[in-house]
């Protein structure tokens, strides 16, 4: 038995798949606006864009036309507009005719200008104080109709779970690197101390001494001093270490 599954789900499927498919955050995000914008472009074509707020401040990570940057950039010019307000107050924000909405006066008359006839942003929410939204823009006033907001949130619901999910994988991969880099600085510490006790025939407390003040000393840091003894080393097993 074949089992039916809803638009939602298929929407969910693929952006799990471009998690596990995308190198890095940054690929997810252009992913997932070609993705955006080609699925809910069913009615007339859409532009689709993502704006994260990062250190307090917005900026659009990926776009899927150069357009949509610049109508962004516009926002963050103005300090104002449907996307910027999504974001503050974690609402999706609709204008329906740029020509006739009063909010934003100077944001809409100049995305007007530049052809654009309506908008619809939809808040992402992420962890912590991050935020983002999806911003899809169209040429056509009135380019969106009840069902279509309903389709974007969904949308943006399910982006917004895969979003999650992207960021907290790549905070275990840094995390994993750094708990690598960490251990192979510690193997090569340990290694230094090694070397120096034996070469001057002291406990593993005087040879970390000696490596401190080396590293003190000489303003290295005592991985690099270690790094240096091992070498030194495995250049010249003969070689004996000795540090002032």
């Amino acid at each position: 038995m074949v089992e039916n599954r809803t638009p939602q789900q298929g929407i969910a499927e693929h952006l799990q798949d471009l998690v596990l498919e995308s190198s890095d955050v940054a690929e997810l995000l252009q992913e997932l606006v070609t993705y955006s914008a080609e699925s809910l472009s069913v009615h007339t074509k859409l532009l689709c864009g993502v704006t994260l707020v990062r250190h307090r401040r917005p900026a659009t990570v990926a776009t899927s036309d150069p357009q949509v940057h610049a109508m962004d950039e516009l926002q963050y010019a103005f300090g104002e507009g449907p996307c910027l307000t999504a974001l503050q107050d974690v609402v999706t924000v609709h204008v329906p005719d740029l020509e006739e909405e009063t909010r934003w006066a100077h944001y809409c008359s100049t995305a007007w200008s530049e052809g654009i006839g309506s908008v619809l942003s939809v808040p992402l929410p992420l962890e912590n104080e991050a935020g983002a939204a999806l911003n899809l823009y169209a040429a056509h006033t009135h380019a969106f109709s009840a069902e279509d907001i309903e389709d974007a949130e969904a949308h943006a619901a399910q982006a917004s779970k895969s979003l999650r999910m992207a960021v907290r994988v790549a905070q275990l991969k840094e995390d994993r690197e750094n708990l690598t880099a960490a251990m192979e600085s510690r193997t090569t510490i340990n290694l230094a101390a090694g070397i120096i006790m034996a070469q001057n025939r002291c406990d593993q407390e005087t040879a970390m001494r000696i490596l401190r003040s080396a590293s003190n000393t000489r303003n290295l840091k005592l991985r690099d001093v270690a790094s240096r003894v091992v070498a030194s080393v495995a250049h010249d097993p003969t070689v004996v270490t000795h540090f002032e």
